[in-house]
């Protein structure tokens, strides 16, 4: 029987293959890619790589969440990313996620052409996500994260990061569904990287397949690409050093229950992800 994520304009099947999300930065300061796709023209070029590559979903964001990062207005988040967005929905029949955590943002970029809010917060900084999804009856993924904008990268980390990221899990989809998104319209992301010490991200990664068992009605999505844990095992390499680090991670990912993989480098993910489910397959 096949698995359903429902967005405003198509169901996406995520039972039979690993759904790749694309990374599409339109900041001047992402960590890893910030600046590079700041003109509508270079987007689109690189969106049409990336959809070349084979990517399954566009994420497109106007807002670095990198540590240290500044928050921006909403709209100046709009101004980045609505004409982008409207122009790649023109050209391109691929479902556009809007990584934003603002409600105001949010609903400029579903009419600009987005069928997905990805809400780093899980309605934290802004619960009127909530009803904006429920509204157009958008895909809402809701990632883990504790504290705010300025203090995600910062708090001091809990003792059982497992009990927590299942307490907020609960705590953002009772809050959704509060306001009327359907069940079928969530995907879970544990939020690798934020306010969670070296240890608890691969223990989070090795260990994922307890929270795809604890939410099995929901697609699990984890992102993993070029971060900081991933260049501490390799020697405290740069970012565009990370590739093998990051496959290797979203191998391990999809092998212990990932349905979407959120990353930077398609390609080479799409044809890694081949190999892991050819193998995952014989079980």
């Amino acid at each position: 029987m096949n698995k359903i994520w429902r967005t405003s304009k198509r169901e996406i099947v995520y039972s039979d293959k690993t759904l790749v999300m694309a990374i599409l930065n339109v900041t001047p300061d992402s960590f890893s890619d910030g600046g590079k796709f700041f003109s509508i023209d270079n987007a689109l070029r690189q969106a049409e790589i990336l959809i070349t590559e084979g990517a399954d979903i566009l994420d497109i964001g106007g807002e670095s969440t990198r540590p240290n990062s500044k928050g921006v207005s909403a709209e100046e988040e709009i101004r980045r990313v609505a004409p982008v967005i409207e122009a790649v929905a023109k050209r391109f029949d691929v479902p556009i996620s809007i990584d934003t955590s603002k409600a105001k943002v949010a609903e400029s970029a579903i009419n600009a052409g987005a069928e997905i809010i990805n809400d780093i917060s899980g309605l934290r900084f802004d619960e009127t996500v909530a009803p904006v999804a429920a509204k157009y009856k958008t895909g809402l993924i809701l990632m883990h994260l504790r504290g705010e904008f300025e203090t995600m990268h910062k708090l001091e980390p809990v003792a059982d990061i497992f009990q927590e990221v299942s307490n907020g899990f609960h705590w953002s989809i009772k809050k959704a569904e509060g306001y009327g998104v359907k069940k079928e319209q969530i995907a879970l992301d544990v939020g690798i990287g934020f306010s969670k010490t070296f240890e608890q991200n691969l223990e989070l990664i090795a260990k994922l397949n307890t929270f795809c068992q604890e939410f099995s009605s929901f697609p699990i999505l984890i992102g993993t690409s070029r971060k900081s844990f991933i260049g501490k095992i390799l020697g405290d390499v740069s970012t565009d050093e990370r590739l093998q680090g990051s496959l290797a991670s979203a191998a391990i990912a999809v092998w212990n229950g990932a349905n979407i993989v959120r990353v930077h480098d398609v390609k080479t993910t799409v044809e890694t992800l081949k190999v892991v489910e050819a193998i995952k397959n014989q079980l």
